[in-house]
């Protein structure tokens, strides 16, 4: 090759050369000197062979870079099969390894670090038994999957990471949970899935932590025994789902110590997307809202049936947005909205069915918006909205049927709005507006049909405002105005209630 490259060489020189001499001939009127052609000569090989350098060091690089690219996969390969085995290892302190050694090949690996994300996740999806005298105990398994929690945690800190894990889908189905901290976590996007879950024994908390895109899935988990926390968390477009989820409460097995289940949004601030409990049984715990903010987006209740434990609204803004507790069964327990404030959006209970346990709405203000219980029914348990103040909102029980326990608005003040209870039937129980104060926009019994039970408006006051009970059907069950103060300036239509005159002035 060595022969055939010089006289290669060679012959281009000498190309080259007579090539040149054309050119500088052509270009000028004198003759041209050889000296003149040799140096051009030369410059074109030298440029022409730096070219040529050029291209075979860009190629050599080209192939060192695969090479080095090769050998840098192959060795992550080999880490990763490493990690992988000892997250397999029968010794707790070999998997404990085996957990820090992916999440250090999911920092390092970009192209595979969803992988690497998903073995994690799929080792808390294994089965796992958290009883010590149970048959499956795993000692220091426990330690583990909290290593597993909390590796995934830190990586969900700072969006802005190169080694950021938000944005990703972590599958936890079926998952079994005894503890864990996502305190400040930051769910982006992508589905967080606890579908089928179990929580018990100990609090797993998502406290300040961030949803603004993406679903957090709950849905058909089970709470026995464990809390979920979400005080101080913000939900400002996430979709979160705890539809057919069951809170049931229990004794936590392997220490003999009893807890109360409990999914904690205290303090939550929630404008947009959405929060469902859909078809959820509450047995016992709690799920509480208090002090949070509703100022758009969802909560979601509809179809659940809370047979103990309490749904908790207490001190809350809702300020914009729905919370849904359409057709809701309740025969225990309480949904608790005490002393919390509606200025505008929903609070929908139509259609429910409520037989034992207790709706709070006692001093709770509305000064906007819609509280709806149309087409409840009522048949023992208690709707408590003593010391409420309505300033403008409006209360429907249009169509419910009052066949049992008490709707209380003793010490209730209305200075506008509306309380509705056309069409309403009243055939057991009581419904007492002791010591109210009317002076709002409407309190409406139209066409209401008293078959039963007792209506109470002892020393209630009728400042002003209108009062109708135009069409409405006595047939058996007393209305008392015993005591009752109507000024001139209220408007009632008695309809077929015997007419009580104006007695102040």
């Amino acid at each position: 090759m060595a022969p055939l490259a010089l006289v290669s060489v060679g012959a281009l020189a000498y190309g080259l050369y007579l090539g040149t001499e054309a050119l500088l001939a052509s270009t000028g009127t004198k003759p041209v000197k050889a000296q003149d052609v040799i140096k051009t000569t030369v410059t074109v090989l030298t440029l022409v062979g730096a070219v040529l350098a050029a291209l075979y060091a860009y190629r050599k690089q080209l192939l060192d870079e695969g090479a080095s690219r090769r050998a840098d996969a192959s060795q992550l390969a080999e880490r990763y099969q490493r990690a992988a085995e000892q997250l397999g290892h029968d010794q707790a302190a070999v998997r404990l390894a085996g957990v820090y050694a992916m999440a250090r090949l999911a920092d390092d690996w970009p192209e595979q670090r969803k992988v690497c994300i998903d073995v994690l996740c799929a080792y808390l999806r294994m089965p796992y038994e958290p009883d010590p005298s149970a048959t499956g105990f795993l000692k220091g398994e426990r330690d583990v999957r909290l290593a597993i929690i909390g590796t995934i945690s830190s990586h969900l800190q700072d969006p802005d990471s190169a080694t950021t894990w938000c944005g990703h889908s972590l599958n936890f189905s079926g998952a079994h949970f005894d503890g864990g901290d996502f305190t400040r976590a930051k769910f982006l996007g992508g589905l967080i899935d606890f579908s089928n879950a179990t929580f018990s024994g100990s609090l797993i908390n998502f406290s300040g932590s961030m949803y603004s895109g993406g679903t957090l899935n709950f849905n058909g988990a089970t709470f026995s025994s464990g809390n979920v926390y979400f005080l101080n968390s913000t939900f400002s477009g996430a979709y979160v789902d705890f539809s057919e989820a069951m809170f049931s409460g229990g004794t936590v097995s392997f220490n003999g110590s009893t807890h109360r289940s409990a999914v904690h949004f205290h303090a939550s601030s929630i404008c947009g997307g959405q929060i469902s409990f859909r078809h959820a049984t509450l047995s016992n715990g709690t799920i509480c809202f208090c002090d949070s903010s509703i100022s758009d987006g969802g909560i979601d209740f509809r179809d659940s049936t809370v047979s103990g434990g309490r749904i908790n609204f207490a001190d809350s803004t809702i300020c914009g947005g729905t919370v849904h507790l359409r057709n809701v069964t309740v025969f225990d327990g309480e949904i608790d909205f005490r002393d919390s404030t509606v200025s505008g959006g929903e609070i929908d209970f139509g259609d429910s069915s409520i037989s034992g346990g207790t709706v709070h709405l006692s001093n709770a203000t509305i000064s906007d918006g819609l509280v709806l219980f149309s087409s409840l029914q009522l048949s023992g348990g208690m709707l408590d909205f003593s010391h409420l103040t309505n300033s403008g909102g409006r209360i429907h029980f249009r169509g419910s049927r009052i066949l049992g326990g008490q709707v209380d608005f003793r010490d209730a003040t209305f200075f506008a709005g509306d309380v509705d209870f056309h069409r309403a039937t009243f055939a057991g129980g009581e419904v007492t507006f002791r010591s109210m104060a009317f002076s709002g926009d409407r309190l409406d019994f139209r066409n209401s049909r008293f078959t039963g039970g007792h209506v109470d408006f002892r020393r209630a006051r009728f400042l002003g405002g209108e009062a109708n009970f135009r069409d409405a059907t006595l047939t058996a069950g007393p209305l008392d105005f015993t005591e009752a103060r109507i000024h001139a300036s209220a408007a009632i239509w008695w309809g077929p209630l015997p007419v009580t005159p104006v007695n102040q002035p």
